[in-house]
């Protein structure tokens, strides 16, 4: 697949799933904004309701008394029924002294009946008027009545005292400080939710509000769960799509790697076919075959090319082993520094073809260790290699040794073109290259420093690696004493 359709299919996606949150928002804003509306709803029903009831029960507790004290012609009686069917404001409106507007004499000793009840009603202080306990059940009832179960405060304000008389379950003492602070008046007086008391009156004295601390909880109650777990498939949604990205853009590196792989394989042993078949050709000549020293001289080369050939055919199958995890170590005592300087002595060659210098820091003081000392030759052997291999001119090379807790630490530094920042999170995977502008001006595989990370982990080592460009690298390997430790 092709980096333009990747690309095409991560935009699709990307879309796809912005959509999917967008409406996912939107509906979680749709349902929160109708919970309000309905709670709000319930909240206002609930206190009609407790002014209504409010209402009621003064009327009949007013014309019970009346009843009780008079009980004349009926006219107070009748006074009532203008009471209960709320008709007293309009009945003092029309009154009249006179009859000579068709009504009764009769009539108009019910308005004024009426309008002496009215008035007895309307000249006591608002907090009289109302009884605490008939207050609190009224507003209990009506809250539970429509499903809201949660802490609330309420209280009746008066406009005549300018506070609120009655907060919760007590009346408010009147003094001479401002009441607006006591028993949690400063909700009520910012609660949106009020409605007029008494309404029957010339003018309402005040009104009843109701304040919820938890309302944000309550309108979020019925869609907290759902957006919770939305919340959550998206975030797993989100993950996979991030992982599905990686998994693409890492198996297209992996492929571009193994075909990197595969064409430096071809030009590896494209080279040594090529001088075993030329060397072959040359001993089957019939001038080379009277002189037996140039005979021996490609075979030597023969032979020298065959086991170049099949060096890299066992790094290849040793990784494949690695990769199975179907290699074994063969653990025994051994000295580092003996090892180290073997490579060392069979190295120093090639460096001093170009001119190069390969220094050894031997400080380790107990350099014996648990280990397999044909494959850390082989590591050792292979970051000598790398470091020579990326020093573009003369390299400086040295390799050193340190005694640490526990173990003993290998590094080895040259001054060569170094490794960037992104190629250093890669170097150690199979396959993997730094290239340098020409994907065939340094030879190799790809295959040497996981190798050497796979090596290091299957002695219980550390290996990490210090670079920048143009400064060179720095390779540490950390063995331990014993590789069950």
């Amino acid at each position: 697949m092709n980096a333009q359709r990747i690309r095409l299919i991560i935009g699709l996606m990307t879309v796809a799933l912005v959509g999917i949150i967008c409406l996912q928002i939107y509906w979680f804003d749709w349902n929160i904004r109708l919970n309000e509306e309905q709670f709000d709803k319930n909240v206002y029903a609930a206190l009609n309701r407790v002014a209504g009831k409010l209402q009621f029960l003064e009327t009949s507790s007013a014309i019970k008394a009346m009843n009780k004290a008079r009980d004349e012609s009926g006219n107070v009686r009748r006074a009532s029924q203008y009471l209960e069917n709320g008709y007293a404001a309009r009945s003092l409106e029309n009154m009249t002294t006179s009859t000579g507007d068709g009504q009764s004499f009769e009539d108009n000793v019910i308005m004024w009946e009426t309008m002496k009840v009215v008035e007895l009603l309307d000249s006591k202080p608002l907090a009289e008027r109302i009884q605490l306990d008939l207050l609190a059940k009224a507003v209990q009832d009506e809250i539970s009545s429509r499903g809201i179960n949660a802490a609330y405060q309420y209280g009746v304000y008066s406009k005549a005292r300018n506070s609120y008389v009655i907060v919760n379950d007590h009346y408010v003492v009147e003094d001479s400080g401002p009441q607006i602070t006591h028993g949690g008046a400063p909700t009520l007086y910012n609660s949106p939710y009020k409605v007029s008391l008494f309404t029957q009156d010339m003018e309402s004295p005040g009104y009843l509000s109701l304040y919820f601390p938890s309302r944000t909880s309550l309108v979020l109650g019925s869609v907290i769960k759902t957006l919770v777990l939305s919340i959550i498939f998206t975030g797993i949604i989100l993950f996979c799509f991030w992982y599905t990205i990686q998994v693409i853009y890492r198996q297209k590196q992996l492929s571009e790697m193994k075909n990197d792989f595969i064409n430096n394989m071809t030009h590896e042993f494209k080279t040594p076919i090529a001088t075993i078949s030329l060397a072959a050709d040359s001993i089957g000549s019939p001038m080379i075959m009277s002189h037996p020293d140039k005979i021996k001289r490609f075979v030597d080369i023969i032979r020298q090319e065959n086991r170049r050939m099949n060096s890299q055919v066992e790094r290849v199958l040793q990784m494949a082993l690695i990769d199975k995890k179907d290699f074994q170590i063969s653990v025994e005592d051994m000295n580092l520094h003996e090892v180290i300087q073997q490579a060392v002595d069979n190295f120093s060659l090639q460096v001093e073809k170009r001119n190069g210098v390969l220094h050894t820091d031997l400080q380790a003081e107990r350099p014996v260790i648990e280990g397999d000392a044909t494959h850390i030759a082989s590591i050792i052997h292979n970051l000598l290699d790398n470091a020579n291999k990326y020093s573009p001119d003369k390299p400086d090379i040295t390799i050193a040794t340190r005694d640490v807790p526990n173990g003993v630490e290998i590094t080895v530094t040259d001054k060569g073109v170094g490794i960037g920042k992104e190629a250093r999170k890669h170097i150690f995977d199979k396959f993997y290259r730094v290239h340098t502008g020409n994907i065939h001006d340094v030879k190799g595989f790809g295959l040497g420093l996981s190798y050497v990370k796979a090596i290091v982990t299957a002695h219980k080592g550390l290996v990490d690696v210090k670079s920048e460009p143009g400064k060179g690298s720095s390779f540490t390997l950390m063995f331990p004493k014993h590789v069950g430790a």
